[in-house]
């Protein structure tokens, strides 16, 4: 595995953890279709959340929040409808979140959450 990919792993993982202390529910991580993935589905009261994550090891490349463009917030809004295509039921209200992993290679990871991004 690449060490992106390590790091993006890591940071998925410092993120699901950080939306369970908040109260989420995560029901599921890394959900995949022909469309791309979402990294996570959460639940908060009565809302199922999109959550997409962005991880850097340092801020020498800009704030992860930079990465995510209107392009990638419309893939992600195709990807939850597509998920609640495959999933059945009835939802309440749906949002998009995103969350920012800044993870360095030594020290505490930095956490932050938007919520309502699209």
């Amino acid at each position: 595995m690449a060490a992106k990919d390590i790091l993006g792993r890591r940071g998925e993982d410092v993120a699901a953890a950080a939306l369970i202390t908040r109260g989420y529910l995560v029901i599921e991580r890394n959900w995949r279709c022909s469309q791309g993935e979402i990294d996570i589905v959460a639940v908060d009261g009565r809302e199922t959340v999109f959550v997409e994550v962005k991880t850097r090891s340092g801020l020498a490349f800009g704030h992860p929040f930079e990465s995510i463009t209107a392009t990638k917030l419309a893939r992600v809004r195709r990807l939850a409808a597509a998920w609640c295509e495959a999933h059945p039921g009835s939802y309440d209200s749906i949002r998009i979140d995103a969350v920012a992993v800044v993870l360095p290679s030594s020290g505490v990871p930095t956490v932050e959450h938007l919520e309502r991004v699209f």
